[in-house]
């Protein structure tokens, strides 16, 4: 019984001394960088399919080019799907994307890339 109570104290007291030693050390300051916040990016797109026509708007609010990208996929087997040429949306500017299918429009999305 007495040698778990002269550790337990034994233990306490050591705790206590390396704690205040370690409080009482200078410490040398070491500045870590922050990490840049992302820059934001990317212009906001909207699509409408009429049919089998798609026009797509995208407006981008940011100080970035962003080149964007109109891709339709075609319903029927023999239809063609279609990837539009990239267009670039500069700052605070606004683009149509236009595209169609012979029949109908499976699906279509917008891919934005990172432009100068």
């Amino acid at each position: 019984m007495r040698l778990s109570r002269s550790l337990a104290s034994t233990t306490v007291a050591l705790c206590l001394v390396l704690s205040l030693s370690y409080d009482a050390k200078p410490h040398a300051r070491v500045e870590v960088p922050q990490s840049a916040a992302p820059e934001p990016f990317g212009a906001a797109c909207r699509s409408k399919v009429i049919g089998s026509h798609v026009i797509a708007y995208c407006h981008n609010p940011y100080p970035r080019t962003d080149s964007v990208s109109l891709h339709i996929e075609c319903d029927r087997w023999w239809d063609l799907d279609s990837d539009g040429t990239p267009i670039e949306a500069g700052p605070a500017q606004t683009v149509r994307l236009t595209g169609r299918c012979w029949k109908e429009v499976r699906s279509v999305w917008i891919s934005h890339r990172k432009g100068r």
